[in-house]
């Protein structure tokens, strides 16, 4: 149902999505069907639902497989930095990455939940008194980024640098379609940031 549901938003936004998704779907596959599944319990949940004979919900799906790969990666990279989920929410929203009041009722923390996490990122040296990001914080926020962009690469493993380029051009125009029909609400639940629609 939700792959029905995505398809027809991505058909009502993106005109020619069908012809678009016979020439994604081929490496977002090569991808998704080398990845590993250890240790990346949601991409492992999503990858059998990508076997859709439907093309614009295979794409979706696939889509799908490859954020919650990176997905896994970060929470992987999280728990190895020591930082639970309301944690991890508080860093993201001390360096701006994400609104605080927003996620907080999005992920349904309280504010004792939230004001607890704040108190022991601060004995961490990670915020301030007020919540806001230490310098040290920020470093920590960057480190947990370039970590996770350095797991979720390992789906580029299976492409060479040609088929990389040819990809990423051809999503560039569904995705600014995406972006311009204000389909995503920014901000959102999963923190995803506002990129500029040139």
């Amino acid at each position: 149902m939700r792959a029905q549901r995505a398809a027809e938003a991505l058909r009502r936004v993106i005109p020619g999505i069908e012809a678009r998704a016979g020439e994604l779907c081929p490496p977002l596959a090569a991808m998704v069907e080398d990845a590993p599944l250890m240790a990346r319990p949601l991409f492992a949940a999503n990858r059998p639902l990508c076997d859709r004979d439907e093309p614009v919900e295979r794409l979706w799906q696939l889509g799908t497989s490859v954020r919650e790969f990176r997905g896994d990666a970060h929470v992987a990279v999280l728990a190895d930095h020591g930082l639970d989920a309301p944690e991890a929410l508080v860093l993201a929203a001390a360096t701006d990455r994400v609104p605080r009041e927003g996620i907080r009722l999005d992920r349904g923390w309280n504010e004792e939940e939230w004001a607890a996490a704040q108190e022991r990122l601060r004995a961490r040296g990670l915020v301030d008194a007020d919540g806001a990001a230490t310098p040290r914080g920020h470093e920590e926020r960057a480190l947990i980024e370039d970590a996770t962009d350095r797991l979720a690469a390992r789906l580029l493993r299976t492409l060479d640098d040609t088929t990389v380029d040819t990809l990423l051009a051809a999503l560039e125009l569904p995705t600014r379609r995406v972006l311009e029909a204000k389909v995503l609400p920014f901000p959102n639940p999963i923190g995803l940031p506002a990129p500029s629609v040139e």
